[in-house]
């Protein structure tokens, strides 16, 4: 295939993968299988491995995450993101109609009221009509970027549909995990061992925020756009209902639903019908927000200090329900964490039966002063997770019975130990169980260990996991690599099939990869991102095992109370033991992902660290960083103080300021091309004029 065939066939990909996405992730109408899209970007990858200078930032192989940043940089919005008054009061949302109705008297007022997605608010900055930079509200004025989480969502188009946009536009919206993404998510942590995420919108706060791409990337966020902040060099629709037809011609997801009201009774009438539909959206809505649709009249009409003048959030309460707790239980995790759990008379809460409801530990029992009898107020927080808002003494009969919080397990009977951090401190607001060999502890072990996440094994869930311990047969991971067919045949409901299926997955999970097996020993605080940044920096698991706290805290990722868990973990005789029976199983102790640090590269970059930032004349960001790592340097993706040198091209933004704030010696790439043929003089003596 010519050079002008690929790129003809590269165009033609691009382009059908970007009608394919948006189809599925934002129209929700799938024209192709899932085989065929696969086909089409397998075959895109391909074709770009081939002839890596057709690889753009907007293609949609630059979706998947790259390497971790250090931190994130600052971005300042071309026109402020101010934050919207809010009532509870249909009477005050009356007011505020009118009031504006008097500050235009002559003008027939047109509003619109659309939902008020729970998520955390975005600046997408487009440039001739490519995503350059996506940041955070943050103070309003000033925000993080974020525009490599960004770029992951499939939502997002990383170019609009139209080349007829102004040449600079900055789109304002809303980044949420959809309600069945959330689920799948936490079905998948807590499979996994890890805490359940409280919320959709923290959980989208959290994924969003990731100093790792490939974090947010595994996370299955979605993205709404509502407005437009600056736009230069172009014309913009005259209302809201045309700018989100507008915006949605681009290519960038809308609200589903905007009515138009004329009337404050027609407002608040919209109001109430939305409130009666969200219910059935895959989005957490927490309200409704009325806008002024007339773009011009919202000039006139301009801002106070805090807030637009021609636009209201009117906030729906949470939904609340009244029930009677019978009983609190208490549920021991594999961490030996002892948490008590509210068991409810059934009580219908925004669309399904409540029977249970985390109470987190023994201080929020304390200070609610919750008995068992009490009648108690619910809500979903969060609109999903049932929480137990407050008691109602007013109704006690005295019957009510104060919950004394156990200082035992009750699996085992161990005396528990209140300890928030897992160290002993004897300290903290978690009471636990310090028997590694509690039952409860065992069946969590063994779940996580099994768990998509870990080990991956198929066949051996949270029921099995229960009949193998208590039946004898394991007492810890490592016995699972002896468990014989005819011992699970024994097993209650276990047919042969089952039994089979169990041993292959146990079979095949010998070859996993080192992190599986890290994530899966269950260490404190040691979660999937941790594990795999240490089977990139250790060769093997005897590597780690032998590694000390300045070593460890070396790996990026790694702080310093990971550090001291993995430390004291592997310091345990039980736990060294276990490793030895794992190896002698035959499951593998080697990582795959490991990236050895080479002897640096002689080049005028040997050992140097490097950003770039800008558009570069004639390199593509690939093209400079293979120069530089030729050169021996490597590139950050962030300014620091262990930066050595920027290079900067056209629109370098605030890297290039921080650069010169720290001191750091600035390259243009007429200087960085002259140093690629002639490395001499030394660098440190060059000067870049665009430091003056």
């Amino acid at each position: 295939m010519t050079s002008p065939e690929a790129r003809r066939r590269h165009d033609q990909l691009a382009e059908s993968i970007r009608h394919h996405e948006h189809a599925y992730y934002v129209l929700g109408r799938p024209e192709v299988s899932d085989f065929e899209f696969d086909r089409l970007e397998q075959e895109l990858r391909e074709l770009e491995a081939r002839h890596p200078e057709l690889i753009t930032p907007d293609s949609p192989t630059q979706r998947v995450g790259g390497g971790p940043v250090e931190g994130f940089q600052p971005v300042r919005h071309g026109i402020p993101m101010m934050s919207l008054d809010n009532t509870y009061s249909p009477e005050e949302v009356r007011a505020f109609l009118i009031r504006v109705q008097k500050r235009v008297p002559d003008a027939a007022l047109e509003w619109t009221v659309e939902p008020k997605v729970d998520g955390l608010s975005i600046s997408l900055r487009y440039e001739e009509g490519r995503l350059a930079c996506g940041a955070t509200r943050g103070d309003g004025t000033t925000g993080d970027d974020v525009t490599a989480n960004l770029r992951t969502l499939r939502s997002l188009p990383l170019r609009l549909a139209s080349r007829d946009v102004p040449r600079i536009l900055e789109v304002r919206g809303e980044v949420y995990l959809p309600l069945s993404g959330f689920r799948r998510l936490n079905v998948e942590r807590e499979a996994a061992g890890e805490e359940a995420f409280a919320n959709p919108r923290n959980a989208a706060a959290g994924s969003l925020k990731q100093l790792d791409p490939r974090i947010t990337a595994s996370r299955p966020l979605a993205v709404v756009t509502y407005g437009v902040g600056a736009a230069k060099d172009g014309d913009l629709p005259a209302t809201q209902t045309g700018l989100l037809d507008w915006l949605r011609d681009l290519g960038l997801p809308v609200p589903g639903i905007v009515e138009v009201a004329r009337t404050p009774d027609d407002v608040l009438n919209a109001i109430a019908s939305l409130d009666q539909r969200r219910a059935r959206f895959d989005y957490e809505t927490d309200g409704a927000v009325v806008k002024l649709n007339d773009l011009a009249l919202r000039e006139l009409l301009g801002a106070t200090a805090k807030a637009p003048r021609w636009a209201m959030a009117y906030k729906y309460p949470a939904a609340q329900a009244e029930t009677r707790l019978r009983a609190i239980s208490i549920q021991v995790g594999r961490t030996g964490a002892l948490t008590p759990v509210a068991e409810l008379e059934p009580v219908l809460l925004a669309g399904s039966t409540v029977s249970r409801a985390t109470l987190h530990n023994e201080d929020d029992l304390r200070r609610k002063d919750t008995r068992i009898g009490d009648h108690v107020v619910i809500e979903k927080a969060g609109e999903v997770i049932p929480a137990v808002v407050r008691v109602i003494p007013e109704r006690r009969s005295g019957a009510e019975v104060p919950f004394e919080f156990p200082k035992a397990c009750p699996e085992c009977g161990t005396p528990a130990v209140r300890d928030a951090t897992g160290n002993g401190s004897g300290t903290g607001v978690v009471w636990r169980c310090p028997n590694p060999d509690c039952p409860a502890r065992i069946r969590g072990r063994i779940e996580h260990w099994c768990s998509r996440g870990a080990m991956d094994i198929e066949g051996i869930g949270e029921v099995m996991a229960a009949q193998l311990v208590g039946a004898g047969l394991v007492r810890d991971v490592a016995d699972l690599y002896r468990l014989k067919r005819e011992e699970l045949l024994g097993l209650e409901r276990m047919g042969e099939k089952s039994a089979d299926n169990a041993l292959r997955g146990i079979d095949g999970s010998k070859e996993r990869d080192l992190w599986r097996l890290l994530f899966g020993l269950g260490i404190l605080h040691l979660g999937q991102g941790g594990a795999k940044a240490l089977a990139r920096a250790f060769p093997d698991l005897e590597s780690i095992e032998q590694a000390g706290l300045e070593q460890l805290t070396a790996v990026d990722d790694i702080g310093d109370t990971i550090a001291g868990s993995i430390v004291q973990w592997f310091s345990d005789p039980v736990h060294r033991d276990l490793i030895r029976r794992l190896q002698r199983a035959g499951l593998n102790l080697q990582s795959a992902i490991y990236r050895p640090v080479d002897a640096p590269t002689a080049g005028p970059f040997s050992g140097k660290t490097l950003v770039l930032t800008g558009t570069l004349p004639t390199l593509t960001r690939e093209q400079a960083t293979e120069a530089i790592e030729a050169m021996g340097g490597r590139v950050a993706s962030s300014v620091s103080r262990k930066t050595d040198y920027v290079l900067a091209g056209d629109d370098p933004g605030s890297k290039l300021e921080k650069a010169r704030k720290l001191g750091i010696t600035v390259l243009t790439e007429d200087e960085f091309q002259r140093l690629r043929n002639d490395p001499s003089p030394p660098l440190a003596e060059r000067q870049s004029s665009a430091d003056h």
